[in-house]
């Protein structure tokens, strides 16, 4: 016995390619502890100590860099180019949703520690989501991510619709990590293997597919993931939950999570079962079929528009899905660039309604939209580029991000599917040209000037001007996410 244990020889992991996990890790931690020594007035370190942690972490990925597949932890955890990629644009998204929601957190006394130590909790799943090439480091990063979600939904303590939202989200969500815990673990007993790597090499063999077991793993898998991503008709909990929770909130729940959720897909799906790709190929086709139709056409009749985008955003799930169905690299190099155009309109989207709210009102109908151009003339023109851009009107951004998609769908040989999502696209085009229409043809009912802060109307700026600008050159945006699914999967 002692000779067997004297024989075990235990190899320390490099910690290399965790270095910007481990130092979220750290710097939260930090941020908890000095922000029990803040007072009210001097939160705004909180604040800034968030910020500086998400450029560090950037700082940290763009250095560690090599565009070569790297895998640590005894295979647990993979660094390539889709990772680092993806990781950049959360670290980006959630400063964003950092400053946008400062004023607003402030003017409501909600502008605690507790907000910006969660959101970095979440930024730490998420990126242990992007990197993870185990099925225990994927559960692990899901839940992390997820219990500060719940949390997060739940910070407004004294609002009875807060509440309910986050007990709604918190079972529902409970639900689906146990249908995809199941379905993972159905692909443990198979392949013997956590691995995500193993498990593809063992689907890959030759009649290994023909095992009915693998069909309910499958199974199980999608739902768990459709429910994540928000997909029909797993997609009860989305308008909900964006609703019912505080508009930050929503904003960074509806934005770097689903860049976090595309990551899970790839790896789940792409990587480990694409031996099997003909059996989630006709899944993914019902639920964005499904998604692209009931998102769409539900919006129409959404009279609040923090449930008009929940219904938008699962519309674009099914146009997101497209891509990966394709199940060739130009569709998740497409589906890539769709999920990163679609978390900056959605910044952009959420961002308005912050700016136009103001402590004791919630810019959030449709009808305190009315005659923008007359109150803020910059701002109207800002949120109609991002309306443009996600009803897919040329140049803006959302339009090639639609036109990448249904290029890869036709290239497949599917152009029924691409058919039925131009005629979908077209149908979701109506509610979002109304808030245009809201903004330049009615008039004001709201007089009171923008009180947002300078930091906020700046980012906001940059956020619009962004859509316009990439939309005109989508050429590096594209060629990045082609770069990094080129090397996908090793």
């Amino acid at each position: 016995m002692e000779e067997q244990l004297a024989s075990v020889s235990f190899q320390v992991p490099d910690m290399t390619p965790a270095l910007p996990e481990i130092f979220v890790l750290t710097m939260a931690c930090v941020i908890l502890v000095v922000d029990l020594f803040l007072t009210d007035r001097n939160r705004v370190i909180t604040y800034l100590m968030s910020l500086a942690t998400l450029l560090g972490a950037a700082i940290l990925t763009f250095s560690l860099h090599t565009g070569e597949t790297v895998l640590s932890f005894d295979g647990s955890f993979i660094s390539d180019s889709m990772a680092d990629v993806l990781k950049f644009f959360i670290y980006l998204v959630c400063a964003a949703v950092f400053i946008y929601a400062r004023q607003y957190l402030i003017d409501r006394q909600l502008f605690k520690g507790e907000f910006y130590v969660l959101g970095l909790f979440g930024v730490l799943g998420m990126m242990v989501m992007v990197s993870a090439h185990s099925l225990l480091t994927i559960y692990l990063g899901l839940e992390l991510l997820a219990l500060c979600l719940y949390a997060m939904v739940a910070l407004q303590r004294d609002s009875g619709i807060a509440s309910e939202a986050a007990m709604k989200y918190f079972v529902l969500g409970a639900l689906a990590s146990g249908l995809l815990l199941y379905g993972m673990s159905i692909l443990y007993g198979i392949t013997g293997s956590l691995d995500i790597g193993d498990i593809g090499a063992y689907l890959a063999a030759p009649g290994s597919s023909d095992n009915l077991a693998l069909m309910f793993a499958v199974a199980f898998v999608i739902v768990g993931l459709a429910f994540k991503l928000g997909a029909v008709p797993f997609h009860m909990w989305i308008p909900d939950v964006y609703h019912g929770a505080s508009t930050p909130v929503t904003l960074y729940i509806g934005s770097a999570p689903k860049l976090a959720a595309f990551a899970l897909v790839m790896r789940l799906l792409v990587e480990g079962m694409e031996g099997l790709h003909v059996h989630w190929q006709d899944m993914l086709i019902v639920l964005a079929v499904l998604s692209m139709a009931a998102g769409n056409v539900i919006a129409i009749a959404q009279g609040n528009l923090k449930r008009m985008l929940a219904y938008s955003t699962i519309a674009h799930v099914g146009y997101l899905l497209l891509g990966i169905l394709t199940g060739v690299t130009t569709g998740y190099a497409a589906s890539m660039f769709y999920v990163i155009v679609y978390a900056i309109m959605t910044l952009g989207g959420f961002g308005m309604i912050i700016l136009l709210s103001r402590a004791g009102f919630e810019a959030e109908n449709l009808e305190d939209f009315k005659g923008l151009n007359e109150r803020s003339p910059w701002f109207a023109a800002m949120m109609a580029i991002l309306m443009f851009s996600m009803a897919g009107v040329p140049p803006f951004l959302g339009f090639w991000a639609k036109f990448a998609v249904l290029e890869a769908v036709v290239r497949a040989d599917m152009v029924w599917l691409a058919v039925v999502a131009v005629l979908f696209a077209i149908i979701g085009a109506y509610y979002y040209l109304r808030i245009i229409k809201l903004m330049y043809f009615d008039k004001a009912e709201e007089t009171t000037p923008l009180t947002s802060g300078t930091d906020m109307k700046l980012v906001m700026s940059v956020n619009g001007l962004a859509v316009l600008a990439l939309g005109i050159y989508p050429s590096a945006l594209l060629a990045l996410c082609a770069g990094a699914m080129a090397t996908f999967g090793g």
